[in-house]
Order: structure tokens, then sequence, then C-alpha cells
């Protein structure tokens, strides 16, 4: 038997917070590989660039799903749980299949302070992503209510 939460406007403030933080941080992430690669590439072989420039679609759907939650949590849309779990998924798909390459590549351990970089997006892309996951799930009821 799960327990079914209610939201309340501290817990509904702490999860736009993370939404907001999460849209400004994919945003500065694209921003900087494109207009300053090397602030954010932790490694610099054609492989791992073509890797990585096939990623702007897949975050840009996230950015989709955490916006249209964040719109929906402010305003109290029954959609907020659909974009919430879009969102929690898409999170952890993309963090699957980045850290999967990580891991093949050695990118956290042989590139210095930018695979130290790229294993934070990773556990941040985690955690984020479960988190959303927990908290919608647990207030489902009220987030459609």
């Amino acid at each position: 038997m799960s327990v079914q939460l209610e939201v309340s406007d501290r817990s509904r403030n702490r999860v736009l917070m993370v939404l907001a933080a999460s849209l400004l941080i994919l945003i500065v992430y694209w921003v900087l590989w494109f207009s300053a690669r090397g602030a954010v590439a932790s490694n610099d072989r054609p492989a791992y660039i073509e890797f990585e420039n096939a990623f702007p679609l897949a975050d840009a759907w996230l950015a989709v799903c955490v916006l249209a939650a964040a719109i929906a949590l402010i305003t109290r849309h029954a959609t907020t749980l659909l974009w919430l779990l879009a969102g929690g998924g898409s999170a952890i798909y993309l963090f699957c299949l980045d850290a999967l390459y990580d891991l093949e590549n050695g990118i956290w351990w042989r590139s210095g302070a930018g695979g130290l970089i790229e294993l934070g997006i990773n556990v941040i892309t985690l955690a984020v992503g479960v988190g959303l996951l927990r908290w919608t799930w647990r207030r489902r009821t009220a987030l459609t209510a």
C-alpha cells in the first residue's frame, strides 16, 4: 500500500526550484557547448564530439518537459502529473545513455577536471530524475485533483 501525500506550498516550491535549476543548467550547458566548448567538454576526441552533438534534441525534449511541468505545477493543472513523469523518465534515460558512454570510454577517470564535471552532471541528472519520479508518484492523486 502506498502512502498518498498532499502537495504543500513548500513542497511545490522546492520542486519548482529544482525544475528551474534544471532548465537553467540545460541552457547554460548548450550555450557553452556551442560557444565555448572547452568550458564543458570532457574530451576532444572526434567520437566524443559526435556523441555529445547527438544530445541537443533529447535535451530539448527534457527542457520542454521541465518547462511544461513547472507551468502546470504553478497553475495547478492536471497535466502536472504527465509532465513531471515525462521529465523524470527522460532524465533517467539520458543519464543511462551518457553514463554508459562515459564508463565505456573512461571519461570520468581519464579526463581530469572535465571528467569530474561530466560525473557531476551524470549524478545530478540521475538524482533529479529519480527525485522527480519519487515526489510525483507519491503525490499522484493530489496532482490530478
